[in-house]
């Protein structure tokens, strides 16, 4: 299990049959050692898993094997053949593909155009017109394979995140890759939208295909992986064969200990009444169903459902993003008027969003400037912002949640994503928050982030705080909440109590059925 007791690319397979090794390969930045002495190998019809907390060196490995970074050391060898760095054409040259974690599709092409970016069929001789009909025939198949419910003419502005996830898969399949690195692909995915995912990567292994999958949802690599490789502060600290894969071994690797259970109790049980309560909620996405859901403070909610069922739309809702066709919300007894995020920031409303890239922050700007933009007025003088109060302000979460920067003047587009996500947070807790909606809290977060968001949002409701957690991982809905409402076609299906929160219950909420009745009754809202 230790690195120095993994087998070498010549016990584990012919030499034939190895697409990638890389050997030594050290990289370092002012004050970082981002790689240190890191080697692995891939063979032809493999998967490996490559695991590590953010910032443990794996996307700087990745960009080394894309051609993005020149490695200060070390030697990649692809097919047999040496390289001491890549550039991005090399690299797609020998066949590597990315399906990236954050979603680099283009909103306004259609999917086939983003599929095929840059060989795109033409006609016409010397003018080089793209035959959009031969794009389109020729990505359809791709979609099919991955069970997609949308067409190559489909415009990818009008697609879902998951959506868009498979574009990024359909563009890797498209290229024939060799080798297939995965970052995060099922981030963003349902249950039946990623089990169609790993079905593909079995497929594409039988092929002969290497891939590198990487995951933080260990589960997805227990199911898939042949063996596991784990960094840990840029170097590797294990490598895991087929039958030593597990979900506490690859915890302990990461973290250097073990995790306690995910669910710890509320400290007192959460009152009824005074938490946010929705009646007759209607949302835009879904026009002719209305919501009803009570919040009670001191819990976390857990609130799951398939993609599309309407989450995100009910918590856009809440925060005034999107407005709400009709309904009731009341806050602690008293009803509440919400237009737009400024009025539900005034109500102590405040919401997390799924994509912290294109909502949550302004990568271009500081982690201080990013904590204090919800409150401008906290931190002006005069009206003028103070720049110490707002590094001030931003030093205490970055303490307080243990933000991996140098300090609070560092921009926030550089930073990992699980630290981009406690920027997130840490700008709404440096207020009075009496509802945090949090919708998908831990997508692309590393297991150790991961138990620490658990803790704040335990400490939160502890407070007094109503927490409304919409996730997709249906693991951490279990592990998580204290009460779980299933999401069904723009309708609240049924809500679980804590005593009957469980895999199949949650799945036939979802899917428009009832619980099976000696398993769980739901709970009236």
């Amino acid at each position: 299990m230790s690195a120095s007791s993994s087998p070498t690319c010549g016990a584990c397979c012919g030499a034939a049959s190895v697409l990638l090794e890389l050997e030594g390969i050290g990289k370092s930045y002012p004050g970082v050692r981002a790689l240190d002495d890191v080697s692995l190998h891939l063979a032809a019809g493999e998967v490996l898993g490559l695991v590590g907390e953010n910032g443990a060196g794996k996307s700087t490995l990745m960009k080394v094997l894309g051609g993005v970074v020149r490695p200060d050391a070390g030697r990649i060898r692809l097919h047999g053949r040496d390289f001491p760095q890549l550039s991005v054409a090399e690299a797609g040259a020998q066949g590597i593909a990315f399906v990236h974690q954050e979603l680099s599709v283009f909103d306004n092409l259609d999917v086939a155009a983003n599929v095929l970016m840059g060989r795109e069929p033409v006609w016409g001789g010397p003018l080089r017109l793209v035959d959009r009909r031969a794009a389109r025939a020729a990505v359809a198949p791709l979609l099919a394979r991955l069970g997609a419910d949308f067409g190559p003419e489909a415009p990818v502005a009008t697609l879902s995140i998951a959506q868009r996830q498979m574009v990024e898969i359909a563009r890797a399949l498209s290229m024939q890759a060799r080798i297939i690195i995965l970052d995060e692909p099922t981030s963003s995915l349902t249950l039946s939208e990623t089990d169609r995912l790993l079905a593909t990567i079995a497929a594409l292994r039988e092929a002969g295909t290497g891939i590198i999958y990487i995951s933080h949802r260990l589960g997805e690599i227990t199911t898939c992986a042949d063996r596991v490789t784990c960094l840990r502060d840029g170097r590797v600290v294990g490598h895991l064969a087929r039958g030593e894969i597990n979900h506490a071994t690859m915890t302990r690797l990461m973290i250097g200990r073990d995790l306690k259970s995910l669910y710890t109790p509320p400290a007192a049980v959460p009152r009824e009444g005074g938490g946010l309560r929705i009646e007759g909620l209607v949302t835009e996405a879904f026009p002719d169903r209305s919501i009803d859901l009570a919040l009670r403070p001191g819990e976390i909610l857990g609130l799951a459902g398939l993609v599309g069922a309407g989450r995100t739309s009910l918590a856009r809702a809440l925060f005034g993003v999107e407005p709400a066709l009709a309904g009731r919300i009341s806050l602690g007894g008293e009803e509440l008027r919400i237009g737009s995020p400024r009025e539900a920031i005034a109500q102590g409303i405040y919401l997390v969003p799924e994509d912290r890239k294109r909502s949550g922050l302004v990568l271009d700007m500081s982690i201080a400037e990013n904590v204090s933009l919800p409150d401008l007025d906290g931190h002006a003088r005069a009206g003028l912002v103070s720049g110490g109060s707002e590094a001030r302000a931003a030093e205490a979460q970055r303490q307080s949640l243990r933000i991996r920067a140098p300090g609070v003047a560092v921009r926030a587009g550089t930073l990992s994503g699980g630290n981009q996500q406690k920027v997130v947070l840490g700008k709404w807790l440096a207020m009075r928050p009496r509802a945090l909606i949090f919708d998908e809290p831990t997508r692309g977060v590393d297991v150790g982030a991961k138990g620490e968001i658990y803790a704040l949002m335990r400490g939160l409701a502890d407070r007094g705080v109503a927490v409304l957690m919409i996730s997709s991982d249906m693991e951490e809905v279990i592990g998580v909440s204290d009460r779980v409402a299933v999401m069904h076609e723009g309708r609240i299906a049924g809500t679980l109590a804590r005593h009957e929160v469980n895999e199949p219950n949650i799945l036939r909420l979802a899917t428009g059925q009832r619980p099976e009745q000696h398993m769980a009754t739901v709970e009236a809202v």
